[in-house]
């Protein structure tokens, strides 16, 4: 597996998560239909802050040799964000089929980005993958 591009590709998309949701997070909460107030607009900008951060992460690791035991700790971290969020969204999705495409659509690249998390942490990586 390329980590290298699963590396980058993640990063850019917890840049623009994150970017999204610290400047504008009452455009978010719209989209997402919930009621918008001084606390939740807060905490969609914490977490766009922690997205961002994130994405740094992966951006900073993306030429380092990860996998197996290499930079564990950062495919642990990627894999248990992606794997519990993909959770969370997909429950919510078969609770509720009606939601909205935007959660759809994150639901299914969460899930896909958790395989991926999952094939790096428990595998061993080969020096070409890289």
């Amino acid at each position: 597996m390329n980590t290298k591009l699963i590396m980058t590709s993640s990063a850019i998309l917890l840049w623009a998560a994150g970017l999204i949701l610290t400047f504008t997070p009452d455009f978010v909460l719209k989209l997402l239909s919930l009621a918008e107030s001084p606390a939740s607009m807060v905490a969609f900008q914490v977490i766009g802050a922690l997205y961002f951060g994130f994405g740094m992460l992966n951006w900073m690791s993306k030429g380092g040799l990860i996998g197996g035991i290499y930079n564990r700790p950062i495919a642990i971290a990627n894999f248990s964000h992606f794997m519990i969020a993909g959770f969370a969204l997909i429950k919510n999705l078969s609770a509720n089929p009606e939601s909205s495409p935007v959660l759809w659509g994150t639901g299914i690249i969460y899930s896909l980005y958790a395989v991926c998390f999952a094939i790096i942490v428990f595998r061993h990586p080969l020096p070409e993958q890289r």
